[in-house]
């Protein structure tokens, strides 16, 4: 039975009705597309992923690779949860994609070389349309619920 009002989010993962364990897994396929994009850009074809920090060339490896997409997930997930305390979940998405674009900036001007650079942005790309398309799961319109009930159809 639709209500008018908003509907539970539902997974883009199938059936899962715990959204806790649909959100940890979208933090986790975040994260393993991050590291795929590492291997197969980095140490597979034989090329070191470099980057200028503070005037020191590190490289880039699996472990800050996978940190840093765990705690973007987690930084996000945790957006996500104040925005739908406060009643404004539908923020979320313009609100990660405005912190998604200003990440972009680290790839841009700490790359060494131009293969780093694409490879980090791919990286960025990947973790953000994950946890932008993921975390907050597919949703019904308002409207569309409402209209449901009024008419008394149902999708």
């Amino acid at each position: 039975m639709v209500r008018c009002g908003l509907p539970a989010p539902r997974s883009i993962l199938g059936g899962m009705t715990n959204i806790r364990t649909s959100r940890a897994l979208t933090v986790s396929i975040a994260t393993a597309g991050a590291l795929l994009l590492w291997a197969v850009n980095g140490p597979l074809p034989g090329h070191e992923l470099l980057v200028d920090q503070g005037g020191t060339v590190q490289q880039v490896g699996p472990v800050a690779v996978a940190a840093a997409a765990v705690v973007s997930g987690l930084a996000a997930w945790a957006l996500l949860a104040l925005l739908e305390r406060w009643g404004r979940p539908g923020a979320y998405r313009y609100v990660a994609s405005a912190v998604l674009v200003l990440s972009l900036a680290g790839p841009l001007t700490a790359a060494v070389d131009r293969t780093t650079m694409l490879t980090l942005l791919g990286m960025h790309f990947m973790v953000g349309a994950a946890l932008i398309i993921g975390l907050p799961g597919f949703r019904r319109s308002h409207a569309a619920g409402c209209k449901a009930v009024r008419t008394g159809t149902t999708r």
